[in-house]
Protein backbone atom coordinates (compact mmCIF):
# COMPACT_ATOMS: atom_id res chain seq x y z
CA UNK A 1 0.00 0.00 0.00
CA UNK A 2 0.53 3.47 0.22
CA UNK A 3 2.95 5.01 2.78
CA UNK A 4 3.83 8.32 4.30
CA UNK A 5 7.00 8.21 2.42
CA UNK A 6 4.48 8.52 -0.73
CA UNK A 7 2.37 11.42 0.57
CA UNK A 8 5.82 13.22 2.04
CA UNK A 9 8.49 12.19 0.00
CA UNK A 10 11.12 14.98 1.15
CA UNK A 11 10.95 14.96 4.71
CA UNK A 12 13.94 13.82 7.03
CA UNK A 13 13.46 9.98 7.69
CA UNK A 14 14.48 10.35 11.41
CA UNK A 15 12.46 6.62 11.91
CA UNK A 16 15.56 4.61 10.23
CA UNK A 17 17.47 5.83 13.68
CA UNK A 18 14.49 4.42 16.36
CA UNK A 19 10.87 3.93 16.13
CA UNK A 20 9.84 5.02 19.92
CA UNK A 21 12.98 4.39 21.61
CA UNK A 22 13.19 5.43 25.16
CA UNK A 23 15.17 8.61 23.97
CA UNK A 24 11.99 9.87 22.90
CA UNK A 25 10.64 9.55 25.84
CA UNK A 26 10.95 12.98 27.79
CA UNK A 27 9.47 10.93 31.03
CA UNK A 28 12.85 9.34 31.74
CA UNK A 29 13.30 5.12 31.78
CA UNK A 30 12.40 5.61 35.44
CA UNK A 31 9.23 6.35 34.74
CA UNK A 32 5.65 3.40 36.03
CA UNK A 33 2.95 4.55 34.17
CA UNK A 34 0.76 1.98 35.66
CA UNK A 35 1.93 2.80 39.10
CA UNK A 36 1.21 6.60 38.23
CA UNK A 37 -2.02 6.11 37.80
CA UNK A 38 -2.93 4.31 40.75
CA UNK A 39 -2.15 8.05 42.21
CA UNK A 40 -4.80 9.60 39.96
CA UNK A 41 -8.33 10.63 41.96
CA UNK A 42 -10.69 8.27 39.39
CA UNK A 43 -13.97 9.67 40.36
CA UNK A 44 -12.65 12.78 40.23
CA UNK A 45 -11.10 12.96 36.98
CA UNK A 46 -14.50 11.57 35.78
CA UNK A 47 -16.13 14.50 37.57
CA UNK A 48 -14.22 16.80 35.83
CA UNK A 49 -14.66 15.71 32.99
CA UNK A 50 -18.60 15.92 33.37
CA UNK A 51 -17.87 19.63 33.50
CA UNK A 52 -15.79 20.26 30.49
CA UNK A 53 -18.29 18.10 28.82
CA UNK A 54 -21.14 20.60 29.50
CA UNK A 55 -18.92 23.97 29.58
CA UNK A 56 -19.65 25.06 26.24
CA UNK A 57 -16.95 27.32 24.82
CA UNK A 58 -17.27 30.25 22.56
CA UNK A 59 -14.43 29.46 20.66
CA UNK A 60 -16.52 26.06 20.00
CA UNK A 61 -19.69 25.73 21.50
CA UNK A 62 -21.20 22.79 22.22
CA UNK A 63 -23.84 20.89 21.00
CA UNK A 64 -27.31 21.54 22.96
CA UNK A 65 -25.10 22.00 25.67
CA UNK A 66 -22.67 19.07 25.29
CA UNK A 67 -19.55 17.86 24.07
CA UNK A 68 -20.79 14.37 24.47
CA UNK A 69 -21.04 13.67 21.07
CA UNK A 70 -17.57 15.18 19.86
CA UNK A 71 -15.97 12.92 22.86
CA UNK A 72 -17.54 9.90 21.58
CA UNK A 73 -16.37 10.48 18.30
CA UNK A 74 -12.67 11.21 19.39
CA UNK A 75 -12.40 8.27 21.31
CA UNK A 76 -13.95 5.88 18.41
CA UNK A 77 -11.80 7.52 15.83
CA UNK A 78 -8.55 7.22 18.53
CA UNK A 79 -9.48 3.21 18.67
CA UNK A 80 -10.27 2.73 14.97
CA UNK A 81 -7.50 2.78 13.66
CA UNK A 82 -6.71 -0.71 15.37
CA UNK A 83 -5.49 -2.85 12.24
CA UNK A 84 -6.41 -6.38 13.30
CA UNK A 85 -4.68 -8.38 10.58
CA UNK A 86 -1.01 -6.82 12.57
CA UNK A 87 -2.55 -6.06 15.96
CA UNK A 88 -0.96 -1.85 15.53
CA UNK A 89 -3.02 0.97 15.54
CA UNK A 90 -5.83 1.97 17.94
CA UNK A 91 -6.12 4.02 21.01
CA UNK A 92 -3.45 2.50 22.49
CA UNK A 93 -1.09 5.14 22.81
CA UNK A 94 -1.91 8.30 22.08
CA UNK A 95 -1.20 8.97 18.77
CA UNK A 96 -4.19 10.65 17.19
CA UNK A 97 -2.10 14.20 18.59
CA UNK A 98 0.27 13.77 15.77
CA UNK A 99 0.60 14.37 12.50
CA UNK A 100 -0.51 12.75 9.97
CA UNK A 101 -3.32 11.11 12.12
CA UNK A 102 -4.46 14.55 13.47
CA UNK A 103 -4.81 15.77 10.44
CA UNK A 104 -6.66 13.15 8.51
CA UNK A 105 -9.99 13.79 6.41
CA UNK A 106 -12.01 11.58 9.22
CA UNK A 107 -10.46 13.31 12.33
CA UNK A 108 -11.60 16.99 11.07
CA UNK A 109 -12.19 18.93 14.54
CA UNK A 110 -11.47 16.54 16.91
CA UNK A 111 -8.31 19.27 17.76
CA UNK A 112 -11.13 20.66 19.70
CA UNK A 113 -12.00 17.85 21.49
CA UNK A 114 -8.29 17.52 22.89
CA UNK A 115 -7.76 21.29 23.38
CA UNK A 116 -11.07 20.56 25.34
CA UNK A 117 -9.10 17.80 27.73
CA UNK A 118 -5.72 19.80 28.02
CA UNK A 119 -7.22 21.68 31.31
CA UNK A 120 -7.55 18.26 32.56
CA UNK A 121 -4.23 16.44 31.06
CA UNK A 122 -2.52 19.41 33.03
CA UNK A 123 -4.23 19.27 36.17
CA UNK A 124 -3.55 15.31 36.25
CA UNK A 125 -0.34 15.51 34.48
CA UNK A 126 1.59 12.07 34.47
CA UNK A 127 -1.10 10.48 36.21
CA UNK A 128 -3.17 9.55 33.04
CA UNK A 129 -1.68 9.47 29.38
CA UNK A 130 -3.54 10.73 26.46
CA UNK A 131 -4.16 7.87 25.23
CA UNK A 132 -6.13 6.75 28.62
CA UNK A 133 -7.61 10.42 28.73
CA UNK A 134 -9.25 10.42 25.13
CA UNK A 135 -10.97 7.10 25.50
CA UNK A 136 -11.82 7.80 29.35
CA UNK A 137 -13.44 10.85 27.87
CA UNK A 138 -15.75 8.91 25.56
CA UNK A 139 -16.29 6.38 28.29
CA UNK A 140 -17.61 8.95 29.96
CA UNK A 141 -19.84 10.97 27.55
CA UNK A 142 -21.50 7.37 26.75
CA UNK A 143 -22.42 7.44 30.32
CA UNK A 144 -23.39 10.71 30.41
CA UNK A 145 -26.15 9.84 27.58
CA UNK A 146 -27.59 6.92 29.60
CA UNK A 147 -25.22 4.50 27.97
CA UNK A 148 -24.04 0.97 30.77
CA UNK A 149 -20.76 0.68 29.72
CA UNK A 150 -18.71 -2.23 30.99
CA UNK A 151 -16.19 0.21 33.07
CA UNK A 152 -12.64 1.29 31.65
CA UNK A 153 -9.52 -0.44 31.63
CA UNK A 154 -6.85 2.01 31.87
CA UNK A 155 -3.19 0.96 30.97
CA UNK A 156 -2.50 2.97 27.69
CA UNK A 157 1.10 4.65 27.45
CA UNK A 158 2.28 7.22 25.35
CA UNK A 159 4.41 7.53 22.71
CA UNK A 160 6.36 10.86 21.99
CA UNK A 161 6.47 9.77 18.17
CA UNK A 162 3.71 9.77 15.28
CA UNK A 163 4.11 5.93 13.52
CA UNK A 164 5.95 5.90 10.42
CA UNK A 165 5.04 2.77 9.35
CA UNK A 166 1.56 3.71 8.53
CA UNK A 167 0.11 1.96 5.70
CA UNK A 168 -2.16 4.30 3.55
CA UNK A 169 -3.64 1.56 1.13
CA UNK A 170 -3.48 2.15 -2.42
CA UNK A 171 -4.75 5.71 -2.30
CA UNK A 172 -2.12 7.55 -4.89
CA UNK A 173 -3.98 11.02 -4.36
CA UNK A 174 -4.78 13.06 -0.95
CA UNK A 175 -8.57 12.90 -0.73
CA UNK A 176 -9.07 16.19 1.22
CA UNK A 177 -9.12 19.50 -0.30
Amino acid sequence: GTTNNHWWPNRLKLELLSQHSEKSNPLGEGFNYAKEFKKLNYSESKNDLLKVMTDSQDWWPADYGSYAGLFIRMAWHSAGTYRSGDGRGGGGRGQQRFAPLNSWPDNVSLDKARRLLWPIKQKYGQKISWADLMILAGNVALESCGFQTFGFGAGREDVWEPDMDVNWGNETEWLAL
